[in-house]
């Protein structure tokens, strides 16, 4: 069952990302402590940090681990398109395989 992403205020990464600010990005979503490690939407803001830095494999654990994430919510993209998480994971990693790294500012997630 895929649930929409409870609305929060949280700081997993976005603003820095839509701007980005990949670094600063990365240190926000590790700040976070009030979402877990293996929400989502956390790794896959973080997978596409990591990818925008040249940390690729990296970002491949982030996004292969949102793919098999037993939780998986509807998350609203920088695009302001609702995608189920595993979806945007999987676009994540079929991005990164074929190096198409630039348009990831559109797996963003709020």
């Amino acid at each position: 069952m895929v649930v929409s992403a409870p609305a929060t205020d949280y700081d997993i990464g976005y603003r820095e990302l839509v701007v980005g600010e990949n670094r600063a990005a990365i240190e926000a979503i590790q700040k976070c402590d009030e979402l877990p490690s293996t929400d989502p939407a956390r790794q896959i803001n973080l997978a596409v940090a990591l990818a925008r830095v040249g940390e690729y494999e990296a970002a491949k654990e982030r996004f292969d681990a949102a793919a098999r994430n037993a939780e998986r919510y509807e998350l609203e993209t920088a695009s302001g398109d609702w995608v189920d998480s595993r979806v945007l994971a999987r676009r994540g990693l079929a991005m990164l395989e074929v190096g198409k790294f630039g348009s990831m500012e559109t797996l963003a997630v709020r």
